[in-house]
């Protein structure tokens, strides 16, 4: 009996061509049959008197007119002539209610060959010679074993009585004839029609054997030594269904594509993600466009964009988000759902987008809006050349996508965010949160310039540039720091000698030694000197002498008697550890500045936090002897470009009312410090605006052009400030200097002042006097005020206090 050609399946491979290629590796003799259909007929109906038996006994006499249908068939064409009768015996396998619609086949056991199909089968599964087209979800090695597989199941089964069943789950792809799209259905194979009979003696098997099989079932080896192949011969044919899951499995290839990251951002991944959406939606044409917003910026990731780097921004077409007003974008995220434009010819109020849109070819369209956390972060669009291809039936199936591609943008737009962040924390360190969108946007628009051009290396960032923006400057500064630092100095000098010259005299008196009788003399030359007058360069010299003249000794001089140890170990205990020199009162006075400039600096942190929530401004603190803060605020901070003057006087009036703040909690801890140090405070005042530039070779920005500069001298300068024709410095405890240099100037803080001394911040008479001269800067003045340090309500600025006083003032 000749064996019928056998199939190879691969998942890329066609199955007309597999099954050609496999006429071996099946070691079984198989034989198409219709006698085991006959059979169920007979069995089903034969002693039914009912019209139904009646029929099957009209069949059964038409059957055996046609002998050759219970013989073993070779040639197809037996099936051809006695079609009719076929059609009815087949009615059992496929019901006629379900006829066009079923995708199923009759076929040769064990070859995907049919000799009997449905139309649907026959329009869309059958190749030439009755062969399945398509490719299957498994490799060719994976469908040879399960061939084999099955074959010594129905042996098990139909001689031994031994059910081992497995499920071979499969999908066969098969291209869409009328539109080139892939189908996917899940196929079922169904033996009931296949007989195994047996060729001579039945190879016996025992318990043993059956259990050794139950353990190692897929053993091909001992199922072949067991159930040799020749022993048994398979006659009937097999019903082959097909069921379509063609959502449900490009659902679960778009979850796996969008799972790797760059699968939005690859040109060839992308295009494979179009292709499946396609599928998807039944539209050979559909165009898939994806987007992602970042501030001001759109990137859209478009269909044929070229897209070869791992970074959405690298190869996406960059577009501003003021283009998209009025859009069909810009309506579809402002609604939060996808919008459905049938028609984009025929749309009234076009805006130059979808122009360019219906340009490209798409007429159809819908825009879906991509949620992270209830935050809109990008756009997907479903574009086709055909008005009306797409609509409202296909929402649902797009409701099902939308959380993969935003997962996947979300992912992409993390990656982009910290490839910025690195940039930024390269070239700018730390950057004031109010600023940061204009530095992400610069290394955004880096990157762009970067790989337009092709280069390697990192993106140079384009000056970071802030023009018309309002300083305000305010200082701290500790009084007489300077001379209290010197006088620290000078006692731990004179301390440190004293306890040396202590160590030398001792020495001297235990052995008259006249080398110890200079050194002392010495020693008595550097305290008189020090005591009169502390030096530039003293505290390095002294400590010098000391450590080569009087330390270097210590070892010797112990050997002297009890009372040079006793003098030795009472000058090292008197030494700091971490310097290795006495320490005691510059530590002292370290400490006091310390404390004073933390104090001032937490309450400013907790002071600006609030003064950020009432209009965002860039602020900088910096801390020596003291602490001093600059504000910058103005429109072209904003990424908005949102200002009003009322912002400004808002906090202009804040900075005066903190200022009285810092001076009641420098005056609280004078009392508590180990020097009772006194700080002064200073306003600076300029309403003319200014331009910032970000210096990266600083890190820091500064004021930008010659006439700006006059700015930052001043402030370098203005502490020394002294009232013209007296020595008297402008700044004095307990009080604030308030510098300006234009009538308007005063006249507005004068306003300020009048309001805070109805609240009981200031207290006194206004002072209003010219500064003098100060290197490169003349025709400043101050106004001094004096702040209530008994008001308890200074310590902290209600912002309903300044937005009172600023109101008014903004209409003035």
């Amino acid at each position: 009996m000749p064996r019928l050609a056998q199939n190879v399946l691969s998942p890329s491979a066609d199955l007309q061509a597999a099954i050609q290629a496999d006429a071996r590796g099946f070691p079984f003799t198989t034989e198409l049959s219709l006698a085991p259909l006959l059979s169920f007929w007979a069995q089903a109906f034969g002693n039914d008197t009912s019209a139904k038996g009646t029929f099957a006994r009209i069949v059964r006499v038409e059957a055996e007119k046609a002998p050759e249908l219970c013989c073993p068939i070779t040639d197809l064409s037996v099936i051809a002539r006695h079609r009719e009768l076929i059609d009815v015996l087949m009615a059992t396998v496929f019901p006629p209610a379900f006829f066009d619609q079923e995708y199923g086949a009759a076929m040769v056991p064990f070859q995907l060959r049919s000799f009997y199909a449905t139309p649907a089968f026959e329009r869309l599964m059958m190749g030439e010679g009755g062969v399945l087209r398509g490719r299957v979800s498994v490799d060719a090695e994976t469908v040879r074993a399960m061939r084999r597989m099955i074959a010594y199941q129905l042996v098990l089964a139909r001689v031994y009585g031994v059910e081992m069943r497995v499920d071979y789950p499969m999908t066969l792809t098969v291209p869409d004839p009328e539109t080139g799209l892939d189908r996917h259905f899940r196929a079922e194979l169904d033996p009931r029609f296949i007989e195994v009979e047996t060729v001579g003696p039945v190879p016996p098997l025992s318990d043993e054997v059956r259990e050794r099989l139950r353990r190692n079932l897929f053993d091909a080896e001992l199922l072949r030594e067991v159930l040799p192949a020749e022993s048994f011969v398979f006659r009937g044919f097999t019903i082959f269904r097909a069921v379509e899951v063609t959502d449900r499995e490009v659902l679960s290839a778009l979850k796996r594509d969008l799972i790797d990251k760059e699968s939005i951002v690859s040109g060839a991944r992308f295009q494979a993600l179009q292709e499946k959406l396609r599928t998807l939606f039944r539209r050979p044409e559909l165009r898939v466009g994806l987007a992602a917003l970042e501030g001001d910026q759109v990137l859209v990731l478009n269909y044929g964009a070229p897209c070869e780097h791992a970074c959405i921004f690298a190869d996406s077409k960059h577009h501003s988000a003021a283009e998209f007003t009025g859009s069909v974008y810009e309506r579809a995220v402002v609604q939060g759902s996808p919008l459905v434009i049938e028609d984009l010819g025929a749309a009234p109020g076009r805006t130059p987008i979808e122009d360019e849109i219906i340009q490209s070819g798409v007429r159809n369209l819908i825009v879906a809006p991509l949620h992270y956390q209830d935050k809109v972060i990008g756009t997907l669009e479903l574009g086709s050349p055909r008005p009306g291809d797409l609509d409202a039936t296909h929402l649902p199936k797009l409701q099902e996508v939308l959380p993969l591609f935003s997962m996947a943008v979300q992912r992409s737009m993390e990656e982009l965010n910290t490839r910025i962040q690195a940039v930024i924390k390269e070239k700018c360190t730390a950057i004031h949160p109010v600023v940061e969108w204009r530095f992400r946007k610069a290394v955004l628009q880096g990157i762009e310039r970067h790989t337009a051009a092709g280069v390697d290396g990192g993106p140079e960032l384009e000056p970071i540039v802030f023009e018309r923006v309002y300083p305000l400057y305010a200082l701290a500064d500790i009084r007489g720091s300077s001379t209290q630092r010197s006088l620290a100095i000078q006692a731990d000098l004179l301390t440190q000698l004293r306890l040396a010259k202590d160590v030398v005299q001792a020495a001297y008196a235990a052995r008259h030694l006249p080398a110890l009788d200079e050194l002392a003399y010495r020693l008595d030359t550097h305290i008189a000197r020090i005591e009169q007058r502390l030096q530039s360069g003293d505290e390095v010299g002294i400590i010098s002498v000391l450590r080569s003249s009087v330390e270097s000794l210590f070892d010797t001089l112990q050997e002297f008697g009890v009372a040079v140890r006793e003098r030795v170990s009472a000058y090292r205990a008197a030494l700091d550890l971490r310097v290795g020199t006495v320490y005691a009162q510059r530590r002292r006075f370290e400490e006091s500045v310390t404390r004073i400039a933390d104090g001032i600096s937490s309450y400013l942190d907790l002071e600006e936090q609030a003064a950020q929530a009432m209009f965002p401004h860039y602020f900088e603190k910096q801390k020596t002897d003291g602490v001093d803060h600059q504000i910058y605020v103005g429109a072209s901070l904003m990424e908005d470009g949102r200002f009003d003057p009322l912002y400004l006087k808002s906090l202009r009036l804040w900075q005066l009312m903190v200022t009285c703040g810092v001076a009641l909690r420098a005056h609280q801890l004078r009392d508590q410090l180990p020097v009772p140090l006194e700080a002064t405070h200073l306003v600076l005042v300029q309403h003319a605006p200014l331009s910032i530039r970000f210096r990266l070779d600083e890190k820091r920005f500064d004021v930008d052009g010659a006439y700006d500069i006059r700015y930052e001298i001043v402030k370098k300068r203005i502490d020394k400030a002294v009232i013209k024709g007296t020595n008297e410095r402008a700044t004095q405890p307990g009080k604030i200097a308030i510098v300006y240099a234009q009538p308007a100037e005063a006249q507005e803080y004068r306003s300020y002042i009048e309001y805070l001394q109805h609240l009981g911040y200031l207290t006194g008479e206004v002072e209003d006097f010219e500064l003098d001269e100060l290197q490169g800067v003349q025709g400043l003045r101050a106004l001094r005020v004096t702040v209530d340090l008994q008001n308890p309500r200074v310590e902290r600025v209600p912002l309903h206090d300044v937005q009172a006083a600023a109101g008014p003032a903004s209409r003035n």
